[in-house]
């Protein structure tokens, strides 16, 4: 009797077919060792899921089942199996997050790998616990999405894991720039919203700390900064490319650097390294503008008259119908402080021609409204972010 209980045992928990065929297993967050072994068994990777159950509680496997996804065959022992998905990651989702992203397009990213849907995604970068857990001085993780190639698994808790993971990712690489721990919540919260904006406006990787540096002086001088990309950010993940004069004068958005003084309220997407490290240690200089100029790279200028001057030279012998932002205007004034521009931008980064300073309050170029600018009048290459493209250089404009 004990050799055919051992003989019926044996055959239960043997390879369920001979040559074996693969199946994917997903193991949900929470499932109980029987609820495994039955997917297991409707799936045909084994024999008996009472069985399976039985050899996972002898061999101490009852609690060590991982989520995850987990590719098995019906060829294997139950005894592989329950090796398999007691101690491998499982497979494992290859998800590259580039520089520059809003949030809801890393969340697009993820959703289109299986790996988070977006309602769970922007509820685990609002988990008031996971940043604080983090260091997150915000009430979002925006900004903190560090930007980086992940290699991830379904079956945890899906948003809640890929947000942690990129959160510990910037955990990790903040310790390069702040060797001594972390600053100050306000101070780092400042150079993230500080960078976000270099990350948006920069074409030529060189010259992240020059646009760092131009936006150091405009805040220095109490300049707006006239930012394209903060604008297009404030009309969220609807805003169909078409950047209007209305958008630029509107004072409810609060990322509109136009109509307000200042950084904006937050990042406008999540910056990499290098985009950090130019905000943490802009270069000093005395230029207050910059000028697209075709190729990705940019002309800075100190003064307006310099700035008007590379606009011509760079934008205006384009295209007509593609260089309405070189067109002059009057400035935007927001402080005491002489107006300047800037002219958008393609790669989510803007950029804004402009005038030297009418009589009358400000009003914008066609491409954006004349100011404290730091000047970029046209666009440039393909924008980080592909849902949020900013229009060539206010060709797209109107209003």
């Amino acid at each position: 009797m004990l050799a055919a209980a051992g003989g019926g045992a044996a055959f239960l928990l043997a390879p369920a077919h001979t040559p074996g065929r693969e199946a994917v297993a997903l193991i949900r967050p929470g499932m109980s060792l029987p609820a495994i072994a039955r997917e297991l068994e409707a799936q045909g990777v084994i024999k008996s899921a009472p069985a399976f159950t039985l050899l996972a509680r002898l061999c101490g496997g009852a609690q060590r089942a991982k989520a995850g996804e987990f590719l098995l065959s019906s060829g294997q022992s139950a005894w592989d199996i329950l090796r398999v998905i007691t101690t491998t990651n499982g497979i494992q989702r290859r998800v590259t997050v580039r520089e520059g992203l809003p949030w809801w397009e890393t969340a697009r990213l993820y959703e289109a790998h299986g790996l988070a849907d977006r309602e769970r995604f922007v509820q685990a970068m609002h988990n008031a616990t996971l940043l604080e857990r983090h260091g997150v001085p915000a009430a979002s993780a925006e900004g903190y999405l560090f930007p980086e190639t992940y290699q991830l698994s379904r079956g945890k808790d899906d948003a809640a894991a890929v947000v942690e993971a990129m959160l510990k990712e910037f955990g990790r690489r903040a310790k390069a720039l702040w060797p001594q721990g972390p600053p100050p919540p306000d101070e780092l919260r400042r150079v993230v919203i500080l960078a976000s904006l270099v990350e948006r406006e920069t074409g030529d990787p060189a010259e992240r700390p020059r646009i760092a540096g131009v936006f150091a002086n405009r805040l220095r001088l109490g300049m707006r900064l006239q930012c394209d990309p903060t604008t297009i950010y404030g009309l969220g993940p609807d805003f169909d490319g078409d950047l209007k004069r209305a958008h630029l004068e509107d004072a409810q958005n609060p990322y509109n650097t136009y109509a307000h003084a200042g950084l904006p309220p937050g990042p406008i997407c999540s910056p990499g390294l290098e985009s950090l490290k130019a905000a943490l240690a802009p270069e000093k200089h005395d230029f207050l503008y910059f000028v697209a100029k075709g190729d990705g790279s940019h002309e800075f200028n100190a003064t307006l008259d310099e700035h008007n001057r590379a606009v011509n030279r760079f934008q205006r012998r384009r295209d007509p119908e593609d260089s309405r932002s070189a067109q002059p205007s009057g400035p935007v004034v927001p402080a005491t402080v002489a107006p300047a521009t800037k002219a958008a931008s393609a790669k989510g980064k803007a950029a804004k021609a402009q005038a030297k300073p009418a009589a009358k309050p400000p009003t914008k170029t066609q491409a954006k409204p004349a100011a404290k600018p730091t000047a970029k009048a046209q666009a440039k290459p393909q924008p980080k972010s592909a849902a949020t493209p900013a229009p060539k250089a206010g060709a797209q404009r109107t209003g």
